[in-house]
């Protein structure tokens, strides 16, 4: 990080901006990191699609798969291939607060920009929200790293509007993943965007995002780098017409990549998404890889079924 815990907000503000993506890690065949795969996605995730940041090692990274120690080698992997390219939010996330901290600490030690932490599962809990208030207080308090919050159905519940908006006036918390509905996240950035970044990892609302509710930040899923290449950049493209306030030509650019959107969702296997994005990512030319335990591998069928929705999908290689 650059900047000072005093200045986290106005640094995102400024700085957080743009397509983010959430990075997938691979694994080689006897499920090590496969530290040079990685090393290359990242650099053409950032260079050929000029992709702004990556949340490293979330729940598309299997981090749940990972030791504390893999995690925090993540961190240093993704921070050197980024340097001078583009930017950093590293997921801490974890039911053991000690371990939030020791990552997060890892984090603003290796250069990190940003870290995200998810609202943690709760068990026996009646004051709910203060709980959660008191969780990321205590985070925010033992770290200078910028934080964005992450409210998803996983946890067993979804943080309200007006929750977040409380912890909005937290001095380093700068964003707020929010996968949560329309109405929920709507209501959440006329609470708190003056003080902190509101996103949601939907690409398919992106769109309307920017043009109805001024969002600047997509934060952030595995669309930037599957639904494009580096000869066909329409999600860069739609995004910058939007933000220019075409919004007819951004329409127009966005609806051409529904057959590439469809072709992703109609062959993906129901618990297999890992599998399946790293397939994709392989027909794309990128490094996919193995997945872990417990998640499971695509059969041979699957992939064949996969192979022929892209190969007539449309995306241009």
């Amino acid at each position: 990080m650059d900047y000072a815990r005093s200045d986290a907000k106005d640094h995102a503000r400024r700085h957080m901006t743009g397509i983010w993506a959430a990075a997938l890690m691979p694994f080689t065949e006897d499920l090590r990191l496969d530290e040079d795969g990685f090393r290359e996605n990242i650099r053409h995730w950032t260079g050929d699609l000029g992709i702004e940041g990556l949340f490293v090692a979330g729940k598309q990274g299997e981090f749940f798969s990972m030791t504390v120690e893999e995690r925090k080698r993540t961190f240093e992997l993704a921070v050197e291939a980024t340097r001078g390219r583009g930017q950093t939010i590293m997921s801490c996330s974890d039911q053991n607060m000690d371990i939030v901290l020791d990552l997060a600490r890892h984090a603003e030690h290796v250069g990190a920009d940003y870290i995200v932490v998810h609202a943690p599962a709760l068990h026996f809990t009646t004051a709910q929200d203060e709980t959660l208030m008191d969780y990321y207080r205590t985070i925010s308090e033992h770290v200078d790293i910028g934080i964005a919050l992450w409210s998803h159905p996983d946890s067993g519940y979804l943080m309200s509007p007006e929750l977040c908006n409380r912890l909005a006036d937290l001095e380093n918390v700068v964003a707020i993943k929010y996968s949560v509905p329309r109405p929920m996240y709507s209501e959440l950035t006329t609470l708190a965007a003056d003080r902190i970044q509101v996103s949601t990892a939907s690409e398919d609302e992106w769109l309307d995002n920017i043009l109805e509710l001024d969002w600047r930040l997509y934060l952030c899923s595995s669309p930037p780098f599957l639904l494009q290449t580096a000869a066909d950049r329409r999600m860069h493209e739609y995004t910058m017409a939007a933000f220019a306030g075409r919004a007819d030509e951004a329409r127009a650019v966005s609806a051409s990549l529904d057959p590439v959107r469809a072709a992703l969702k109609r062959t993906r296997p129901p618990e297999k998404p890992h599998a399946h994005q790293k397939y994709w990512q392989e027909l794309l030319g990128q490094v996919g890889g193995r997945v872990r335990a417990p998640l499971l591998e695509l059969t041979d069928d699957e992939k064949r079924i996969t192979r022929e929705a892209f190969e007539q999908c449309g995306l241009r290689i």
